[in-house]
């Protein structure tokens, strides 16, 4: 309870914890941007670390001058695209041994035939989009590569999705984090971009399930 306490805090607080960090330790805060950064795009054990909301803070930090935009933004979006360029290795790696399981429900041939098709013909575009997710950024990489995409077609949308939700959050943090209204209200915000895209991927589930239920229900009418 007190590790997730301290977790909680951190990610809420987010701005008051790297301002000490650099305060105390200078240019290593850059090292420490990279390790979160990558540790939660590159493994799909840690979805619950700050992204967005670090995003938006560091870009509010270089307004300030405490941080470099151009190195912050090189060091975040590097550690982007690595993350998922291992956590897809990493879904590459165990997905023909997890489709071997010819009786599971889930995890079959026809499940991997089905999961491949997807990802080389609209996982593109789902991978950017989950760039903007909390969980679905680090779970899609994962999928992509449980799915065997295509290297070449993961690394175009990997690099495209990083460019921008790294470009786009920071510099909206740079313009606009230290405006008073949005300094004031900082912590609403970093709830914001937590709950909110949370939301979007729950109705979006519940409205899957209830189109699928739906299929099936006229499919057994007819």
């Amino acid at each position: 309870m007190e590790l997730l306490s301290t977790l909680i805090d951190f990610i809420v607080h987010v701005d008051r914890h790297l301002a000490t960090f650099t305060g105390l330790y200078g240019g290593w805060i850059y090292g420490l941007l990279f390790l979160i950064i990558f540790v939660e795009t590159g493994l799909v054990v840690m979805p619950f670390l700050p992204g967005d909301s670090l995003l938006f803070v560091v870009g509010a930090m270089c307004g300030t001058g405490l941080l470099s935009l151009p190195i912050a933004m090189a060091v975040m979006l590097t550690a982007a695209v690595a993350g998922n360029q291992t956590n897809y290795t990493i879904g590459r790696f165990f997905g023909p041994k997890v489709f071997q399981w010819e009786h599971s429900r889930f995890f079959n041939r026809d499940a991997f035939n089905k999961a491949h098709e997807f990802y080389e013909r609209r996982g593109g575009v789902a991978l950017v989009i989950a760039r903007f997710m909390p969980f679905a950024r680090t779970f899609a990489p994962f999928v992509a590569g449980v799915a065997q995409m295509t290297r070449r077609k993961f690394t175009f949308y990997d690099i495209t999705g990083a460019l921008l939700w790294v470009g786009s959050v920071t510099l909206a943090g740079y313009a606009f984090g230290n405006v008073p209204a949005v300094k004031n209200n900082l912590e609403k915000i970093i709830w914001a971009l937590i709950i909110i895209p949370g939301l979007v991927i729950i109705v979006g589930g519940i409205r899957t399930k209830q189109k699928k239920h739906a299929a099936a229900v006229a499919a057994n009418k007819g």
